[in-house]
């Protein structure tokens, strides 16, 4: 059992933020000088000021994304599919090589650590993605197994080029297979000479890509992608944007829309993958991983306590409230990430993490957990709102998650 490099980024927590493999072009471009912090880098939160443009870009042309601060790990070995079969709640052998799964991981009491994409590159050869680091649990968990677990997260960067003419751009640019490259699979080749893996994947919930980069030879890949990309309109966008169209996309942020088990405080900040809509990547017919007996457990109980729903807010209650203060109705100016109180008939039975305003469905939504009984769609409650510091409920319906979900996303050629 071998174990290489350490969770090295996030280690900065008592240090300032550094920039990615990017940011030499990333900072040229920010004029609102407008950042964040995302595991120890500088990342941009909009690059103009207000992220209108940018969110045109991922849901009409092509927008360029840097996610370069994901954590990455490279595992490999005799006993790497073993170790990964041990970890995840989906059955990593029914992937095949060249393949993208989307995956959990539990605790022992079924809690879910975190989410993320596993790629296959080889038959024992695994890129893991992460949103928190992971590197202890990983090593924790391969005791005894023959496998090398590398954290590449300095070594790899990584760019996502997401929206309807991102295929005809990396098609353009690109020495690779892009024409027919199936949702969720992966391929490999060159960019502006520089070798990459270029995966059908995103956080968007639209035709999209991430392209997997040696970390010194990003610029190069960068600048190819926008020269080239010029005839397809594609743009430079940052987190604000990239956060309203995940919100349409039913996709969920941790620590925003569920907190990692490892992090909760109490019980109930604890969430089963089946409370996260999660279901779809367990497999407990699967050989014995961590959190199976309880997960097990929980679904011959009746499934769980509470849900992950989407809400669609009624906009004309929220007018009648600024008519109230002789105000003209605003719509959120960015994503919320507060949580707000979901009410039934004046008992709250849940709660609203991520709400905002959608600009192609025309509709302020929410991601929301409500108990189970609340859940189905069509189902009338109410959300807390506040306006001039006065906090009003308003109608909303649970609505079937995604909220958007273009044919694009998966259709096969996509240019």
């Amino acid at each position: 059992m071998y174990f290489a490099g350490a969770d090295n980024h996030s280690s900065r927590g008592w240090a300032l933020p550094v920039g990615t493999a990017v940011h030499e072009r990333t900072f040229q471009l920010c004029h609102s000088l407008s950042y964040r912090e995302w595991s120890g880098y500088y990342t941009v939160s909009v690059y103009e000021t207000h992220h209108e443009h940018e969110y045109n870009a991922i849901r009409n042309a092509a927008a360029l994304i840097d996610v370069t601060p994901l954590f990455k790990y490279l595992v490999t070995g005799k006993d790497a599919t073993k170790l990964v079969n041990r970890i995840i709640a989906r059955d990593i052998t029914k992937v095949g090589v060249n393949q993208v799964i989307y995956c959990c991981w539990c605790d022992e009491q079924g809690k879910v650590i975190d989410d993320g994409t596993i790629t296959r590159l080889d038959e024992n050869t695994y890129r893991w993605t992460a949103a928190d680091p992971s590197l202890r649990w990983f090593r924790q968990n391969a005791l005894g197994l023959d496998v090398l677990i590398e954290d590449i997260s300095e070594k790899v960067a990584a760019l996502a080029l997401q929206g309807p003419t991102s295929g005809r751009l990396l098609n353009k640019v690109a020495e690779a297979d892009v024409q027919n490259l199936k949702y969720f699979r992966v391929t490999h080749g060159s960019i502006a000479g520089v070798p990459v893996d270029i995966s059908r994947t995103g956080y968007t919930g639209d035709l999209g890509y991430e392209i997997w980069i040696p970390w010194n030879e990003a610029v190069k890949v960068w600048d190819a992608i926008v020269e080239g990309g010029r005839e397809f309109d594609v743009k430079a966008a940052g987190m604000l944007a990239l956060d309203v169209a995940r919100i349409e996309a039913g996709l969920l942020l941790i620590e925003v829309d569920y907190i990692s088990s490892k992090k909760a405080l109490i019980e109930s900040q604890r969430y089963s993958p089946f409370e996260l809509n999660f279901g779809r990547l367990v497999h407990p017919e699967k050989e014995h991983f961590i959190g199976r007996s309880a997960l097990v457990a929980e679904q011959r109980a009746g499934g769980p306590p509470r849900r992950l729903v989407g809400l669609e807010i009624d906009w004309t209650e929220v007018e009648k409230i600024y008519e109230k203060f002789d105000l003209a109705p605003q719509t959120p100016s960015t994503a919320s990430r507060v949580a707000v109180p979901v009410y039934s008939d004046g008992e709250q039975v849940g709660r609203a993490t991520s709400t905002t305003w959608s600009p192609t469905l025309k509709k302020m939504i929410a991601l929301g957990s409500v108990r189970a009984g609340f859940a189905q769609p069509g189902t009338r409650l109410q959300m807390e709102l506040t306006v001039e510091a006065v906090r009003h409920k308003v109608t909303v319906s649970v609505a079937p998650l995604p909220f958007f979900n273009a044919p694009r996303k998966t259709a096969t050629p996509a240019i």
